[in-house]
C-alpha cells in the first residue's frame, strides 16, 4: 500500500462516466474549441483553468463538457500543436510555487515545525516529478533547487 506522506489511507472516489461522444446539446465545432484553447493559453491560463472555463463559459455560449471528447485531443496536445505549451508542466509548476511560499514562511517562522515538514514533503514531491519529467517535458540537465524555483516563480509574476 503506497502511502505518500501521511498515515491515512487514500479515499476512493467516483470515476467519470464513460462516454465516447460529446452530448447532443454541445455541438461546438472542434476548430472553434481549439482556437479558444489557444486564445485562453495566450491570456495566461493553465490547462486546468482552460478546461474549467470551457466547461463553464463555453465557446460562443455553448458549454464544452469535455475537450477530449469534442476534439479528440487533450488540452495539452492542442497547446503543443500550436506552440503555446508552458516550459514546465502545470503540476510541477504548482508544487514549485507551493515550495517557494512554504520556504518563505518557514524562514520567517522558524519554530513552525509542521510547515517545515510540509516543505520537506513538497520538495520531495518536486524532486520525484522532476525525475519523472526529465528528458521529455523538461531539459535533461534540469535540477530542482530552492533558489531556481524562487527565481522561476518570481519571473512569472
Amino acid at each position: 500500500m503506497a502511502r505518500m506522506h501521511t498515515r491515512r489511507r487514500g479515499s476512493s472516489g467516483s470515476d467519470k462516466p464513460s462516454a465516447d461522444e460529446p452530448p447532443e446539446w454541445s455541438d461546438v465545432d472542434p476548430e472553434d474549441i481549439e482556437d479558444r484553447v489557444v486564445e485562453l493559453a495566450e491570456q495566461g491560463h493553465d490547462p486546468s483553468q482552460i478546461g474549467m472555463k470551457l466547461r463553464d463559459e463555453g465557446v460562443t455560449g455553448t458549454p464544452v463538457p469535455d475537450v477530449k471528447l469534442a476534439t479528440g485531443k487533450k488540452i495539452t496536445e492542442i497547446l503543443e500543436e500550436n506552440d503555446a505549451r508552458a516550459d514546465i508542466p502545470e503540476d510541477l509548476w504548482n508544487l514549485m510555487e507551493r515550495a517557494v511560499r512554504l520556504r518563505e514562511h518557514v524562514q520567517q517562522n522558524q519554530q513552525d515545525h509542521q510547515n517545515k515538514r510540509a516543505l520537506q514533503n513538497t520538495e520531495a514531491k518536486v524532486r520525484r516529478l522532476v525525475k519523472y519529467y526529465r528528458g521529455d517535458e523538461i531539459e535533461p540537465d534540469f535540477t530542482y533547487t530552492p533558489e531556481l524555483a524562487k527565481e522561476l516563480v518570481e519571473d512569472a509574476d
